[in-house]
């Protein structure tokens, strides 16, 4: 298995004239504020900075001091974006049907086929395309408030999008246990829809993601290998050094690829063999470690900046890209905020879906993530 960034591809990613920067900037309710309030006039500046990043499309997000769940999103200093910084490739695709039907070179709507979901959510995506998707979290009806569902769609040109997956909390769970279904309505562990799982040890902090094979615990040993369940994806998030203010870490280890750009069969037999044992032991070979992006601190705005390229728009902790330390540039998946309940996910390849998805999951529920 290759292991690392020769698994990816050197394409460096259309990113288009438009920059969008989002902050994790300060919090005006931010205790021992007050000497700083005093100089009324850093404060201005500040705003006034504000409001010409404003005027330039360029978006304050990602604020590390934000309540969690504040209903009024003051933390945003722009969530409508002018027309004019909207990303080229949200105004101007053809549609599917188009393409199909005339192949033309100059359509920059990449062919997603999603005609078969199980396979589609396990594919990794493919070279050089971004697959852009957006979740929507549904907290009505009985004990959605704790329980919500997640809804990941595939979007598509003129704001039309693809149902992909759907997940949501298992109730009596000793651990979060998240599962993950291609069916919006069918959400339980032995329907036919089923397709994955997001578990969490107790302290919330690591999760692993597995396919719907069977769990070696429970099984004879006699039983066919193939049949194991697969590990699609661990995910670790620590505190970092100012504790809970400012940036968390995130480690994603997930399989690698082999020469022919398929992902490494992982199925665990015992604890030993698991991504995460592997990842705690330094034994990397044949998986791939990522990490989020660490937000730069920009002085003049007094706050964490990560540039989302107008994907996110509003300030949120939950907000990250994922990359791996030999190519920052190339972003392997991004998750961010764009209203209360709904998210931006976009991933490239080595990954897929169910991978990008549990991963968006996690983030929702760590404890780290969301304090």
């Amino acid at each position: 298995g290759i292991d690392g960034p020769a698994a990816f591809q050197d394409d460096v990613q259309n990113i288009g004239s438009q920059v969008q920067i989002l902050t994790v900037g300060q919090s005006s309710h931010d205790e021992d504020d007050g000497e700083k309030m005093a100089s009324g006039q850093q404060q201005q500046s500040k705003q006034d900075l504000r409001t010409a990043m404003q005027k330039k499309g360029i978006s304050s997000s990602m604020n590390f001091d934000e309540e969690e769940d504040e209903e009024d999103e003051e933390s945003s200093s722009s969530s409508q974006l002018n027309s004019n910084t909207r990303p080229g490739s949200a105004t101007s695709k053809k549609s599917n049907k188009e393409a199909a039907s005339a192949p033309s070179p100059s359509t920059n709507e990449p062919l997603i086929d999603v005609d078969d979901l199980e396979e589609f959510a396990a594919r990794p995506a493919p070279q050089g395309v971004t697959v852009k998707c957006r979740i929507t979290r549904d907290k009505k009806g009985m004990d959605r408030g704790m329980y919500p569902t997640y809804y990941l769609h595939l979007e598509r040109e003129h704001g039309k999008k693809v149902f992909l997956l759907a997940g949501r909390k298992r109730k009596k769970s000793k651990t979060s246990n998240y599962l993950i279904s291609i069916d919006p309505t069918d959400l339980s562990r032995d329907g036919e829809s089923f397709i994955g799982k997001l578990r969490s040890n107790l302290m919330g902090t690591k999760f692993t993601v597995y396919d719907n094979g069977v769990n070696p615990m429970k099984t004879t040993s006699s039983l066919e290998a193939s049949i194991l369940r697969q590990e699609l994806a661990a995910i670790c998030y620590e505190t970092n050094v100012l504790g809970f203010k400012g940036p968390r870490k995130m480690s994603v280890i997930i399989p690698g690829m082999n020469m022919d750009h398929e992902r490494v069969s992982i199925r665990p037999r015992n604890e030993h063999e698991t991504l995460l044992a592997r990842w705690q032991n330094k034994n990397t070979e044949s998986v791939i470690e990522l990490h989020n992006k660490t937000p730069v601190w920009n002085d003049d705005t007094q706050s964490y900046v990560l540039n989302f390229h107008g994907r996110v728009t509003q300030a949120s902790v939950k907000n990250f890209q994922i990359i791996h330390d030999n190519d920052p540039d190339y972003i392997v998946m991004q998750f961010g905020r764009v209203a209360e309940d709904v998210f931006t996910m976009d991933y490239n390849y080595p990954m897929c879906a169910l991978q990008a998805f549990a991963i968006a999951l996690s983030s929702f529920d760590s404890k780290l993530a969301c304090e």
